[in-house]
């Protein structure tokens, strides 16, 4: 698969290679010795991300947190399109859109088993007749933009076909849809391999042409734990190894090409493992092409594998390597391959249309195994930070843990997500839910609703006025403390056993102060607004007197500094504050 400017150059790592000298198959190394530390260094890069992430996503979506709603939490597999639109139809009514909540995602379970005779995706053909265009259709009518879901494996958790390997195809299809949001979860997901395959040489044909270029092994340029192997069952009598796991490099610089144009690439390799293998093949520093190499264990010691790769007129460059070294890296490049196909493909279809391009806000659902905060900013817009959240107070918890201290990865356009909102589902209290949607808008965290929203309306389509959930999800204050344009997420400033002190700065040089009281009784305490005016993050300045707004009880009141709190147990008390 070719992507365009994708830079993969892999990062030069001492990491640990085969065994040193001869062996029983006639074998031997030259040119380099492997000292035994690198084995240790193997084993420690194993564990860290290589991957590089020096750029930013940058697709111009999700400059402040996304809000919507989504179909998993309450209704699972259990969705069809006039579900669809019936919360469609409520989100508009319940005054959701007016809100600030603009995408409707549509979960698993919206698709066919079956890919068409292009090897589309196509909707359900029973659940989702009128087919997924139409719904958009249907939805943006109403002031909303629709989402859709994969996953990077071979099939989604619903055992539905997912994207891994039909990224391009797939991508293309959501463009053309007008699809706005996609979801893309882990579930199926086949690692990387990161053992490269052993290059005896390499051959460059002409399209269509029988003639070949042979380049020999030894005329590469190698680095790293690169090195030659000599092997009397080859014709050439040697071959490159040491370019898995990001240890090492091949690199040939000398191949010429009469024509700028497309050229076969073919490798031809030692076959000695029987495991999948990887290889990532940059052309002139620019254009990257890669490969995964089936297991190799056949009569011959030697076989080939093909690409078609892009040579311009006259001399080119080509560098062989593996940049994968640990599970780490082979999310991050699979979400990045992704996300780049997503950004390519909405911006195909805006120049074939002539239609202004909608960018996907791309949602990067790994659970957080892979420490997607290293490498999310690169890949997509938002990622998830954890486990699937569950609608009791427990599990609520247990993800703000996590999501709170990841402060330093959040920014305009690149979110931490602590998963979708629980609000309204489940036996949470009044003081549970305020405290779940607080501490979600503190942490600069998307606002994706999973409750039943047809229920926030009355029969005759009016929001119901008194529906607590309703009150919560809607309150201005508090949607305007998440969807600040600053970017921050709040930062812990104290944790007292069950009770913690939050602050967010915000863009006008306010900040919000937040009193989190995790335990079941109700709490007391004294806080100074001098001890939040000094952290170096915030920039409201050192002042006579305070302005406080509780954002829940819509009060307002001005102090001098020290002021007096009283926390419901599992519950929030949230300011904002500004100098007078």
């Amino acid at each position: 698969m070719k992507s365009k400017k994708l830079k993969t150059t892999a990062l030069v790592t001492a990491t640990a290679a085969a065994a040193v000298g001869v062996t029983a198959a006639g074998l031997a190394v030259h040119k380099k010795k492997i000292a035994p530390q690198s084995y240790v260094k193997k084993a420690a890069n194993a564990a860290k991300l290589t991957f590089p992430v020096d750029c930013s996503y940058d697709n111009g979506a999700a400059l402040t947190p996304p809000m919507g709603w989504s179909s998993w939490n309450t209704f699972r597999n259990r969705i069809d399109e006039n579900l669809i639109y019936e919360t469609a139809l409520a989100m508009k009514n319940a005054g959701l859109v007016e809100a600030g909540y603009q995408y409707l995602n549509i979960d698993d379970c919206w698709q066919s088993s079956m890919r068409d005779e292009n090897g589309r995706l196509q909707g359900d053909f029973v659940h989702f007749p009128s087919g997924i265009p139409t719904l958009v259709e249907k939805v943006n009518t109403l002031g909303l933009k629709l989402g859709i879901y994969t996953s990077n494996g071979t099939l989604t958790c619903e055992d539905l076909p997912a994207s891994l390997g039909n990224e391009a195809v797939d991508a293309d299809t959501f463009a053309e849809w007008g699809i706005e949001y996609f979801k893309y979860d882990f579930c199926h997901n086949v690692p990387i391999p990161s053992r490269a395959p052993c290059i005896e040489r390499i051959t460059i044909s002409p399209v269509g042409s029988a003639e070949e270029r042979i380049f020999y092994a030894s005329e590469a340029v190698l680095s790293g734990e690169a090195r030659i192997v000599t092997d009397e069952k080859l014709d050439s009598g040697e071959y490159i190894d040491g370019l898995s796991g990001n240890a090492g490099a091949a690199e040939f610089t000398d191949i010429s090409a009469a024509d700028a144009g497309d050229y076969i690439l073919t490798l031809c390799i030692r076959k000695k493992s029987h495991s999948n293998k990887y290889i990532e093949v940059l052309v002139n520093s620019q254009d990257s092409y890669n490969a995964t190499v089936p297991p190799t264990r056949a009569w011959s010691p030697s076989g080939r594998h093909q690409l078609k790769i892009h040579l311009n007129a006259g001399k080119n460059t080509l560098r062989f390597s593996n940049p994968i070294a640990s599970r780490q890296d082979s999310a991050a490049l699979q979400y990045t391959n992704m996300g780049l196909e997503l950004k390519r493909a909405t911006q195909t279809y805006a120049e074939k249309t002539g239609q202004p391009e909608k960018p996907i806000v791309y949602s990067i659902c790994e659970w957080g195994l892979n420490f997607p905060w290293r490498w999310g900013k690169k890949a997509g817009n938002l990622w998830r930070t954890t486990l699937d959240i569950k609608e009791f107070w427990a599990s609520i918890l247990a993800l703000y843990e996590i999501n709170v201290k990841l402060h330093k990865y959040a920014s305009p356009g690149a979110w931490n997500d602590p998963d979708m909102l629980e609000v309204g589902n489940g036996e949470l209290t009044e003081d549970e839910n305020r405290a779940h949607f607080s501490l979600w808008c503190m942490m600069a965290a998307p606002l994706i609703l999973g409750n039943d929203v047809r229920k926030l309306v009355t029969g005759s389509g009016q929001p119901d006025p008194y529906n607590r959930t309703l009150q919560i999800v809607t309150n201005s204050d508090m949607i305007a403390i998440d969807q600040d344009s600053l970017g921050m997420q709040c930062r812990r400033l104290s944790s007292s056993g069950l009770f913690d002190v939050l602050l967010k700065p915000l863009a006008n040089g306010d900040f919000a102060l937040c009193f989190f009281n995790k335990g079941g009784d109700e709490k007391e305490t004294q806080f100074s607004l001098g001890e939040a005016v000094c952290q170096s993050y915030i920039e409201t300045p050192y002042a006579n007197s305070y302005e406080l707004f509780d954002l829940w009880e819509k009060t307002s009141e001005s102090v001098t500094d020290t002021i007096d709190v009283t926390v419901p147990g599992h519950g929030v008390k949230v300011y904002r504050v500004s100098a007078k």
